[in-house]
């Protein structure tokens, strides 16, 4: 995906906005098929407000060809070694 969703990403739900306008983009039915799933199925997961399973968003990831990466934003929270 272009440099230009980063700022998206990181609004917090965003990760499945980012991946419903790409699946969009590439196909949502293509996409749905990889996935394993339905084409409204696929819809509906990546809505706003949905709470789709992690695999399902790992496996929309892969369908994709993009990783997911999770990245700290500061310090361990609590107490440390």
């Amino acid at each position: 995906m272009p440099g230009h969703w980063e700022g998206e990403l990181n609004n917090g739900a965003g990760n499945k906005s980012v991946l419903g306008k790409v699946a969009r983009a590439r196909g949502m039915t293509a996409v749905a098929e990889s996935v394993g799933v339905g084409r409204e199925a696929m819809y509906k997961a990546l809505r706003p407000g949905a709470s789709p399973r992690f695999d399902t968003i790992a496996r929309v990831c892969k369908a994709l060809g993009v990783r997911l990466v999770a990245l700290p934003t500061k310090g361990p929270v609590g107490p440390g070694p």
